[in-house]
């Protein structure tokens, strides 16, 4: 089941949550920020625990790790790297979708039935959201095809961004 709702992320009871990360994966703003003050001071260091692959890169873009959600509704939290937006023709759709594709993986991986999402690069990073809403769903319909029981939830940050995911959910 695909679902948008108007929510905080941090609160939601879901199995897991995704993190619209950073690449050190050690905090930051938005929903970054917010999840890792709602989960404590343990998912920073779990995050720490995650070895460089490069100086100061922990998670490259488009890809996922998962951790414990600590003081969190959720089980776990998968920590995902969107793309910059740069203009749309340097693979920012390719590394969004892979986002999306990995999480979902990881999420399967380890039980989870319920995975809510934030809308991944469209904050600060700058994603066109409707470009990027319409990646999410289309890549989360791909995953339901192979795991019809998970329940997808676009957790939306403003009511705008929600209906922009219900028209997209409707088509």
């Amino acid at each position: 089941m695909l679902k948008a709702v108007l929510a905080d992320i941090t609160r939601l009871d879901v199995d897991a949550i995704v993190n619209a990360a950073n690449e050190r994966m050690l905090g930051g703003g938005g929903v970054d920020g917010a999840i890792h003050r709602a989960a404590g001071p343990e998912l920073k260091m779990a995050c720490y625990s995650f070895p460089e692959v490069r100086p100061n890169v922990r998670c490259p873009t488009g890809e996922a790790k998962i951790t414990s959600g600590y003081n969190l509704p959720a089980e776990y939290v998968i920590h995902t790297v969107g793309p910059i937006w740069c203009g749309g023709d340097n693979g920012e759709a390719e590394l969004l979708a892979s986002c999306y594709r990995n999480s979902l993986q990881l999420a399967a991986e380890h039980g989870c039935k319920t995975i809510a999402f934030p809308s991944i690069s469209t904050g600060v990073y700058g994603y066109p959201i409707e470009e990027a809403a319409e990646i999410a769903v289309r890549e989360a319909k791909k995953f339901l095809k192979r795991q019809p029981s998970t329940t997808i939830i676009f957790c939306c940050f403003s009511q705008a961004d929600l209906d922009i995911y219900k028209d997209i959910l409707k088509s």
